[in-house]
């Protein structure tokens, strides 16, 4: 396989040059802190504070949601590896604004060491009081307590900023994004893979005709390979399994989020929203929102991520709340 071919400068400054670039791009509402984290500029004194990150490659998770009504810092590591603590640390004392700060991030066990590390440090630090809700949603998982955060984490991360810039108290933006958390699950599918900017090569095969139902965010092994189907039958398989994991059932309200891996292309997205649309209509269960775009990606990963996230009031209200950042704003 021909190695992969990225419009980048030294792999070394990969993630130094995003991280500019999103400063550069914000208009002084962003800076640079401690190399690794991108923080707002103007947090409001007396707000819940809410940092996210994770391994970089993902864009726009999790680097890009920091703004108003989203998070107040996030943390970038390397490619596809955890952040620093030191980093952690630097995020947590920069968002605490006397409330204390909630870390939203996925669970994968690097990411898990570092962040609480770093949140103690914190801790002993300042006496910032910590809270963590991880990102949980992989539904290819069988085991919640291993469950990888995928795709949903945008929504987590949308409802968490919305939580944190209302709420009075820190255990009040918690419970939000821990009600959040328990209704939220993801599937994904590849039909190729995404690759490693420092050397071209993919993180998985795949043969010619096959795809990868599950996998994770960096290749990890999924719930089924199998031939190449059409997209009906492959979306109402996905259907089937995500339905089933919570379950949802006839008279729920739902946020569905159609997320490309990458290199996918808005028709097969919209050919997968289409039947999507009719499988959970014939279901009884209501779309009261859809998002359709690259909101968890996988460098050139060829694929795409389905999520659900059963509403009620007060979580609905919280995604639909004004927001503000680089790649995602709503007023």
């Amino acid at each position: 396989m021909a190695k992969v071919k990225k419009i980048i400068n030294d792999t070394e400054n990969i993630v130094s040059e995003v991280l500019d670039g999103y400063v550069a791009a914000s208009m002084g509402k962003l800076a640079r802190v401690s190399d690794r984290v991108l923080a707002r500029t103007d947090i409001e004194p007396g707000k819940v504070g809410l940092v996210i990150g994770g391994g970089s490659g993902h864009e726009p998770v999790y680097t890009s949601y920091v703004g108003k009504g989203l998070a107040d810092a996030s943390v970038a590591g390397n490619i596809f590896a955890a952040p620093a603590p030191q980093f952690v640390t630097a995020a947590v004392e920069l968002a605490d604004k006397g409330k204390g700060v909630l870390l939203v991030y996925g669970n994968y066990a690097g990411d898990v060491l570092n962040f609480d590390l770093g949140a103690e440090d914190a801790t002993d630090d300042t006496g910032v009081e910590v809270r963590t809700v991880l990102v949980a949603d992989d539904c290819a998982t069988p085991d919640l307590e291993t469950r990888r955060g995928i795709g949903g984490g945008f929504y987590q991360v949308k409802i968490a900023g919305a939580a944190c810039a209302e709420a009075a108290s820190l255990e009040e933006a918690e419970a939000a994004v821990k009600k959040c958390q328990a209704n939220l699950r993801t599937l994904g599918v590849a039909v190729s893979a995404g690759s490693l900017p420092e050397t071209g090569e993919p993180t998985f095969t795949l043969g010619d005709d096959e795809i990868e139902i599950g996998l994770g965010a960096h290749g990890e092994v999924g719930v089924e390979r199998s031939k190449l189907m059409p997209a009906d039958v492959l979306t109402t398989k996905m259907i089937d399994h995500l339905v089933a994991d919570l379950p949802y059932k006839k008279g729920d309200r739902v946020a569905m989020l159609v997320n490309n891996l990458g290199a996918t292309t808005q028709m097969e997205l919209m050919i997968v929203t289409r039947k999507a649309y009719q499988l959970l209509g014939d279901l009884g269960i209501e779309i009261a929102r859809c998002d359709i775009g690259a909101y968890f990606c996988s460098q050139e990963m060829a694929g795409f991520s389905i999520s659900l996230l059963k509403l009620d009031d007060q979580l609905e209200h919280l995604l639909n709340a004004p927001c503000e950042s680089i790649t995602f704003s709503q007023g």
